[in-house]
């Protein structure tokens, strides 16, 4: 009962941060100079008349607490609204088409830059102080320091255009029919019993979830390394030692009680993901909501970025939530 209490608290906690979140956005938006609707339109040369008739059919000339609480009221019941680019456009219905893509994407390069940091945190753990050691703490913090366009125009050169091994862009070969069931395409290509879909979209989604999952893996590296040193000069450890128990089985148990602050940052990192999804998915042309940020925020599209921001805000705090209840399960000595 404590720990359904605890998530009851915490899940209620999301709300307020989106609001901030939100509100952030609404301000920052509306102090920007330049108006959206000649942003959309790609022009200057608009009568005044019609520029102001324009306005006022997209609610854009009402008090902004008025427009504030219509969008707010609006996606407490399912609706971000339309388009102020394409009229009538549902964004709800581009945030569901999306949206699966960058999870997708998301979930990968997290098991990647995952899978990365901690194989090189354990080795280097395990060689402390050794050649091997500074070689892979120096990976790790060269890792961060890439920029991620750059390393995915370099893979893209060498994987696609010098190998041709790997796709440049997108999600799946164009030649290739997939029925969509949830939007995941690998999911789905499964469900639908799809090989020829599922090797497209592996394939296709090498290149992106690696250079992010990369960048990302060099904190996993230096987090999984100190932790793990940290565990292995612990006590119990030399208890364990002096009873005779086996190395392999003492360093199993140091590697799970090292794993805990990993696990809270996969956490904490998840929005960074999001941020680092934005730059991924627009150098590999990959059609999640990053680049849907991106083309709305070109447009200054209100109703679109205010939707993003939401959606992101809503999965950080999701994944937040998920972190701290593993912490029951991975840490006996938690209690909520």
């Amino acid at each position: 009962m404590g720990l359904a209490r605890y998530i009851a608290v915490r899940a209620s906690l999301i709300i307020p941060t989106i609001l901030i979140l939100y509100t952030l956005v609404f301000i920052i938006l509306r102090i920007l100079p330049g108006n959206p609707v000649i942003a959309a339109l790609g022009t200057k040369n608009i009568p005044p008349e019609q520029l102001r008739q324009l306005e006022h059919q997209l609610g854009l000339d009402k008090p902004l607490w008025v427009q504030y609480f219509d969008y707010l009221w609006n996606v407490l019941h399912g609706d971000f609204g339309t388009s102020l680019v394409i009229r009538g456009r549902s964004i709800t219905q581009d945030i569901v088409e999306r949206l699966p893509a960058t999870i997708e994407l998301s979930i990968f390069a997290s098991l990647i830059s995952i899978g990365i940091g901690i194989l090189t945190g354990l080795a280097a753990s395990m060689r402390k102080d050794t050649v091997i050691d500074k070689a892979l703490r120096v990976f790790g913090a060269a890792t961060y320091a890439l920029f991620i366009p750059w390393i995915g125009l370099m893979l893209q050169l060498f994987f696609s255009i010098w190998l041709n091994a790997l796709p440049v862009s997108g999600r799946i070969d164009p030649s290739v029919n997939l029925r969509v069931v949830t939007g995941f395409y690998i999911l789905d290509s499964i469900i639908t019993g799809n090989w020829a879909a599922f090797n497209s979209t592996l394939s296709h989604i090498i290149l992106p979830a690696f250079t992010l999952g990369l960048v990302l893996s060099g904190p996993y590296t230096r987090l999984a390394r100190n932790n793990m040193i940290k565990q292995l000069e612990s006590n119990y450890v030399f208890a364990y030692f002096a009873r005779g128990v086996r190395k392999g089985k003492v360093v199993r148990h140091a590697f799970r009680n090292a794993l805990i602050p990993v696990v809270t940052y996969a956490g904490l990192q998840f929005a960074l993901l999001l941020g680092g999804a934005v730059l991924t998915e627009t150098t590999f042309d990959w059609p999640g909501i990053g680049t849907y940020l991106v083309e709305k925020v070109a447009y200054r599209d209100y109703p679109g970025i205010q939707a993003v921001v939401i959606v992101f805000a809503f999965f950080v705090g999701l994944m937040s939530l998920v972190v701290d209840v593993l912490y029951a399960y991975l840490d006996p000595r938690v209690r909520y």
